[in-house]
């Protein structure tokens, strides 16, 4: 720690931090623009002006920008000195020479950067009346609106979107004062990252495309704290709704998980919530009935059936899961997954639980030293995982500034250091993946052969690890080389997954963890769905035995929750198994082909009206609460389960929560992920409307002149409305993050500890165990893949925006789907005699043809291996690991 005097008051501060971030943490006000947290100092902008004063002699004082300069013991600062005050009002006055005045009708208006700061350096006044510079705005696709008259050159955006986000395709053209950000034609930005450029940049420059639809401006969102649901990793969002629609997702910061920034599925995949699909009423053999006439008919058909078995789903929530296992019987309920993903999924749990290695959060991951992936491509699996494996691989560069004395925060200095080093980072994949420009060295491989790679670096880390046969000279000198690199590693991480669906490669990965040196080491595994850690916790038999269940007879009907069984198997095993079942219940909130069967059909809350709780991929519990209340017809799952229970215990959700929480050892602390609905701050509960939400005496003047009151939100510490507590509520339960003169996102400075820490008060969630104990050795090692001739054996493989079943119903993320085709080898396209944009005709064992479909060609797929897109429609006919032939046809298509 360091002590400093800041306009005559002594403070203690970080000592090597600089002198801005000190500001901020201390929780003094002083503008800025070019600096962010997580991106470091670049000294752009010029605005952070203050003065330094070498004693207590110097009355003169010098000029300095606070986010350039470190903090020492015992320096001087003011940022009240006149001189400074002036150079920070003269700057941005200058700034504000070609910035347009349209406030009133930007959408960044209210929650905009620039206007905190104008306000803040006392620019209240434009004596400029001279001719405005003016650019002409590029379509940058489906997610991001472009309005470049607004920029001031702060350069935040290719600083994230290039340098922090591994884009190329966004860049700063033009010279002097007269630059341009923008691509080099219009067109879709092609980074997964691209809209955390509406949060990085202090204008509007870059505003929210899928927001402008049906905008709504800040003051006026009804918003509660959420998690994303599109993938595992559980990152905190802040979902926001005006007139029973959810408008928009913006990042919530959480210090452990998602930090600043999101993936674009998570922030743009909401429109699922608002889709033409939505089940809005129950159904009773497709007729709409009433949900007192749905709950008498769900009743009447567990009475009359002969056995009921249930079955759960890893999109659903913990409670809900759980109503469903205690409605139908332990023994009858089942997890709703295929046997592969059931054994991938325990036998994670059992590793993360019982294998003695930590699985880290995302913010532990920025700090591994080597990383080795097997089997991931994470950009596609757990998307905001991959730019945290981006960051790590800048630590060799911070090792090396630290001993040049160069601060960590001085990111341009780092970057340009003349010895471009990087962290190690090695990559074994099928085919080619959105990191391998940062790694190391790569692999491509089938399932069985990357299992190898595996097992082979785990024996050459420890010798009594199980050794795989015949590897190749090439194989075993780059597990030679990545064992020796992870050996010397202080804080080395491996990555997997269920991408391969080859519970080899997971079981290779805990080898490679194990025989690891380093008491600091860690192992993280992706998982496909929100929850779906927590439906393995629970232990639910797989899918294929409720299917045997169901065709035996000693069950007749079935509750399915949440859960598009098509997703799962075959269309003719899903086929058999409902026409064969005597009555089907289905809880859902999107139509699916499942719900199409449904005898019963249950409209189900989605996140954005329903609570419950999410066990994320490194088993943190976390909780979700609704933003708004669901419609008249529309009831949360678990809502539906328990009111068929009879004399049921749990009439409200913590009653639910503390049930499951006794029920399974390892949830036990779920209870603490969240506080109950009894919460209350003064009183009173926590206001979910920012204290200027506007219209609410006319939101339902069109039906009632009289104004309606607030729906009574009995299960959470939230109020539909504006009035409450705030002020001693904390961070991570906050609705709205707003302080007095920071209406950005940028007031999260004014709820964290110090400057990109932890959350006041402690960020959101629990964890629920660390990995303890030792396992065994796996040593089941599978035979190298050879390819057959005339064969290709099928691997599907996710896409950020074509495999998740909730995002897909979003149009602007159906704009990014990638192109209907098959991956092929170059050396099996010539086998084929097809070229990129050739179809083909997929043809199964049967000697059945079953799809037509485009090729495109991929040096990096393997040889034997058709590549597919998990989740696509297109490929139902088609499964994972089935074997096909395939024959040219003659007409083509673009590829």
């Amino acid at each position: 720690m360091a002590q400093i005097d800041i306009d005559g008051k002594l403070y203690p501060v970080q000592a090597g931090d600089n002198v801005l971030a000190a500001c901020l943490s201390l929780g003094l006000d002083l503008p800025y623009f070019c600096w962010h947290t997580a991106m470091g100092s670049a000294g752009a902008c010029r605005q952070c002006a203050v003065m330094q004063y070498k004693d207590a002699v110097d009355t003169k004082g010098r000029l300095v920008m606070a986010c350039m300069t470190p903090v020492i013991d015992n320096m001087r600062i003011s940022l009240a000195a006149e001189q400074a005050h002036q150079f920070r009002s003269d700057n941005i006055e200058l700034l504000m020479t070609n910035h347009p005045h349209d406030c009133p009708v930007c959408e960044e208006g209210g929650e905009c950067h620039l206007q905190d700061m104008t306000v803040m350096t006392g620019h209240t006044f434009r004596r400029y009346r001279g001719k405005k510079r003016t650019h002409n705005n590029q379509n940058l696709g489906p997610f991001i609106n472009h309005e470049m008259n607004r920029c001031i050159a702060c350069y935040r955006c290719v600083r994230f979107y290039d340098e922090y986000a591994g884009g190329k395709d966004l860049q700063v053209l033009g010279v002097h004062n007269n630059v341009y950000f923008g691509r080099f034609e219009d067109g879709t930005l092609e980074n997964e990252f691209s809209g955390n450029l509406v949060e990085v940049c202090p204008t509007g420059v870059f505003t929210d495309k899928t927001f402008s639809a049906h905008y709504a401006r800040k003051w006026d969102l009804q918003t509660a704290p959420s998690i994303c649901v599109h993938c595992s990793l559980g990152c905190n969002i802040a979902p926001g709704e005006r007139y029973g629609t959810l408008r928009r997702v913006v990042n919530r910061y959480h210090g452990d998980v998602n930090g600043y920034f999101l993936c674009d599925r998570g922030r743009f995949g909401y429109g699922f919530v608002n889709s033409p699909k939505r089940i809005r009423t129950p159904l009773y053999q497709q007729a709409p009935v009433t949900v007192d006439a749905a709950i008498a008919d769900f009743r009447e058909l567990l009475e009359t059936a002969k056995a009921v078995i249930g079955i759960g789903s890893p999109r659903a929530s913990l409670e809900a899961n759980f109503a469903l296992r205690t409605l139908v019987g332990e023994d009858n309920f089942f997890a709703g997954l295929n046997d592969s993903e059931h054994s991938l999924f325990n036998t994670i749990v059992t590793i993360m639980r019982d294998g003695g290695v930590h699985t880290p959060s995302l913010k532990e991951v920025e700090q591994a030293d080597a990383v080795l992936i097997l089997g991931e491509d994470v950009t596609h699996s757990a998307p905001r995982l991959a730019l945290s494996l981006r960051q790590s691989v800048r630590n060799a560069a911070f090792e090396l500034a630290d001993s040049m004395h160069i601060p960590r925060w001085q990111d341009g200095a780092i970057r340009q250091l003349p010895q471009k080093v990087r962290s190690p980072l090695f990559i074994a994949s099928v085919y080619a993946t959105r990191l391998d420009d940062v790694a190391t060295d790569t692999y491509h491989g089938s399932p069985e052969n990357i299992a190898r790679l595996g097992f082979a670096i785990a024996n050459c880390l420890d010798g009594s690890a199980p050794l795989p046969i015949d590897l190749s000279p090439a194989e075993q000198l780059l597990a030679t080389a990545i064992s020796d690199t992870l050996k010397k590693a202080q804080r080395p991480l491996i990555v997997s997954g269920c991408s391969c669906s080859s519970l080899a490669v997971v079981q290779a990965t805990y080898n490679v963890a194990k025989a690891l040196p380093s008491k600091d080491k860690q192992l993280m595994f992706t998982l496909p769905e929100c929850n779906s850690l927590s439906l393995a916790i629970m232990a639910a038999k797989p899918l294929q035995q409720a299917f045997e269940r169901i065709s035996n007879g000693s069950a007749d009907s079935v509750v399915i929750l949440e859960n598009d069984l098509y997703r799962r198997a075959s269309s003719q095993t899903i086929d058999l198994f409902l026409d064969t079942a005597a009555q089907i219940v289905v809880i859902d909130s999107l139509q699916n082909k499942t719900t199409d069967k449904a005898e019963l059909l249950l409209s189900s809350a989605t996140f954005a009206e329903a609570e419950g709780t999410l066990v994320n991929n490194e088993g943190r519990a976390q909780h979700y609460f609704p933003v708004y209340p669901a419609a008249e017809k529309i009831r949360s799952s678990w809502q539906w389960l328990i009111s068929v229970m009879d004399n049921s215990p749990w009439q409200h959700h913590d009653a639910l929560t503390a049930a499951c929480a006794k029920t399974f050892t390892a949830l036990a602390a779920i209870i603490q992920a969240a506080p109950g609905s009894d919460y209350t701050v003064n009183n009173s509960k926590i206001p979910r409307q920012p204290h200027r939400y506007s219209g609410r005496t006319a939101m339902h003047a069109d039906l009632d002149v009289s104004e309606h009151a607030p729906a009574n939100d009995v299960e959470t510490p939230f109020a539909f409305s504006m009035e409450g507590a705030t002020a001693k509520v904390k961070p991570a339960l906050l609705p709205v993050i707003w302080a007095p003169g920071w209406s950005s996102n940028q007031a999260i400075n004014k709820f964290q500890e110090e400057i990109g820490g932890h959350l006041r008060g402690g960020d959101s969630g629990v964890r629920l165990f660390d990995a303890s104990g030792s396992l065994p050795w796996f040593n089941v090692i599978p035979s190298v893949f050879k390819p057959e001739p005339g064969l290709w054996r099928v691997i599907a493989l996710p896409h950020i925006f074509g495999s998740e079943e909730l995002s897909l119903q979003s149009l602007p993320v159906r704009e990014r789907l990638p192109t209907a085709c098959v991956l092929l080898n170059p050396l099996d396209a010539e086998i084929v005699q097809v070229t990129s944009g050739d179809l083909v005709k997929v043809i199964n064992f049967a000697g059945i043809s079953v799809l037509k479909v485009s090729v495109l060609i991929e040096k990096t797929v393997p040889q034997g291996l058709l590549v597919i897109t998990t989740g696509r429609p297109e490929f139902e006919c088609l499964q994972n690991a089935m074997q096909v032939t395939l024959k040219k046809l003659t007409q083509q298509v673009q590829p």
